[in-house]
């Protein structure tokens, strides 16, 4: 993938190599890891959102990854030669950046997620280049579908500057973002890469500075949301020990001991750490286990679940989607005519917004 070292000017449109009507190869029906289709028609009610941030090969792993992707693909977007081959988009005059393709399901996983993905994955300050990968078919940008995707897209860019800034990183963000056109599907040995070939090439590498964003929840009323610290001594110097000890060091309670075990009264737990909206008073219960319990999350994007083999234990933590502090586990063992689930939460990671 190191090609074309010195082809870091945009070419204008009408230098750009004339393309052709149609694919010049096949492309794959299935994905090779998912198993579902990577062309459409999707099943309805899935979303699609398109991502340039390097090399295509890691880039595409990075999301099929996730819960909630339907499926994924790579291929040419933001450029002016209809239907590119590789080779092309190489010599830098197709104007298009190598970029993927994400189909998801919005009650899964939200855009705004998949948007704190693609940040955190590269350093999106380096313009025509990634690492070692030069060119402008490796500069960072987002295609969005809608005027949703684009407002969230800009908010996300603003924020994660302004946390680049808080953490050092003199750079200036060269993230591109604009409107989806064409999106022409690359060769079908590109097409999960890394599945294929394991230990071949990725150089994607991000730098370590997380990636704020505003509630995930899609709920209209996100007031009450606190700024994120940028760092973990500002998480120490907001939160008491108990609470930075559960919130950030993945404690626990001890049992019967919160106070929120008991609480039936109205309202939304939100996380303490950091405001976003988890859990309605409405699908509490009392599960007798010692911690505040639920039968449901007011709503999936909310939250993020992380295998925790902690304790000699096999167990699904729960972490807030926003700052991706600790909040408890889920189990199986909950009402079956509410779904089956026991959201079991510490009472210190949350904080109840009284109606």
């Amino acid at each position: 993938m190191l090609f074309n070292r010195t082809k870091t000017t945009m070419i204008a449109p009408e230098e750009a190599l004339p393309g052709r009507d149609r694919p010049a190869f096949p492309i794959p029906d299935r994905h090779a890891v998912l198993g579902t289709p990577i062309q459409p028609p999707f099943p309805a009610g899935l979303e699609t959102a398109v991502f340039a941030l390097g090399c295509f090969w890691g880039a595409e792993r990075l999301f099929w990854q996730l819960d909630g992707v339907y499926t994924t693909a790579v291929g040419y977007a933001g450029g002016y030669t209809p239907h590119p081959t590789y080779e092309e988009v190489c010599t830098g005059r197709t104007g298009h950046a190598e970029s993927v393709l994400v189909v998801f399901d919005p009650a899964k996983i939200s855009y705004e997620s998949l948007l704190r993905t693609f940040f955190e994955a590269h350093d999106p300050t380096q313009g025509m280049r990634q690492g070692n990968d030069v060119g402008t078919q490796y500069r960072s940008a987002i295609y969005y579908a809608d005027e949703r995707q684009r407002r969230l897209a800009e908010a996300a860019r603003d924020a994660y500057q302004a946390a680049l800034c808080q953490a050092g990183h003199r750079g200036e963000i060269t993230t591109e973002i604009a409107p989806l056109g064409p999106f022409y599907y690359a060769e079908e040995y590109h097409q999960q890469y890394l599945h294929k070939v394991p230990n071949g090439y990725c150089g994607l590498a991000g730098t370590g500075v997380t990636c704020p964003l505003p509630a995930v929840t899609g709920g209209a009323d996100d007031d009450g949301l606190k700024p994120l610290p940028s760092s973990e001594e500002e998480w120490r110097q907001r939160l008491t020990p108990e609470e930075y000890a559960v919130l950030r060091q993945a404690g626990t309670e001890r049992p019967f001991s919160g106070e929120y075990t008991y609480t039936d009264e109205a309202g939304i737990y939100r996380c303490r750490a950091c405001g976003n909206p988890l859990f309605s008073s409405e699908t509490k219960y009392d599960a007798g286990c010692g911690w505040p319990s639920f039968t449901q999350v007011i709503a999936p994007a909310a939250v993020e679940l992380r295998e925790d083999r902690s304790y000699g234990m096999i167990r699904t933590e729960v972490r807030c989607a926003r700052c991706h502090s600790h909040l408890g586990h889920v189990f199986d063992d909950g009402p079956i005519e509410a779904g089956g689930q026991r959201w079991c939460m510490n009472s210190v990671a949350l904080e109840l917004e009284r109606r």
